[in-house]
């Protein structure tokens, strides 16, 4: 069988051809099957954040230099959530040294709970929201932690600033 065949067998993981051979798997091949599975997911999620910030990067038309990478700061809308990925670009750098992230100002404004959501729902790519969502569920994010995203090499990492 080839990985594409097989691909398309595991596309539809409730159906029952697919059960009934999950069920003939040991224990071990189960759980080595979860963490492959959990592997490719995430990878799966940071293809989806690099190609949608690659789309947004296209849109700008700023003279200059093209960026070189893109910088999400970790958020948390309620003190009982745990701290996810902010849906929006922190900064786009054109050069490989990470900007400065930190808050210039210390003057704190509350923003009401259901004016972030909306906020999120109608300015933040929906997708790319998704994809930081689920990626922070995976791994969560630190409070000083910055997810970089460097688009020559499409990769996405997490650092501390």
């Amino acid at each position: 069988m080839k990985s594409r065949d097989l691909a398309s067998a595991l596309a539809t993981p409730t159906a029952p051809l697919v059960r009934e051979a999950l069920t003939h798997l040991t224990l071990n091949s189960l759980e080595a099957l979860t963490i492959q599975a959990l592997t490719a997911t995430e990878e799966k999620l940071r293809q989806v954040v690099v190609d949608r910030v690659i789309a947004f990067a296209a849109q700008q038309s700023e003279d200059g230099p093209p960026p070189v990478g893109a910088y999400f700061t970790p958020t948390e809308r309620r003190a009982a959530e745990a701290v996810t990925w902010n849906p929006f670009i922190a900064a786009l750098a054109s050069t490989e040294e990470m900007p400065d992230l930190r808050h210039t100002c210390t003057r704190v404004v509350r923003v009401p709970v259901r004016e972030a959501e909306l906020t999120d729902k109608v300015f933040a790519d929906q997708e790319l929201a998704s994809a930081l969502n689920r990626l922070a569920a995976i791994d969560p994010p630190g409070h000083e932690d910055v997810l970089r995203v460097h688009l020559p090499t499409r990769q996405v990492t997490r650092v501390t600033a």
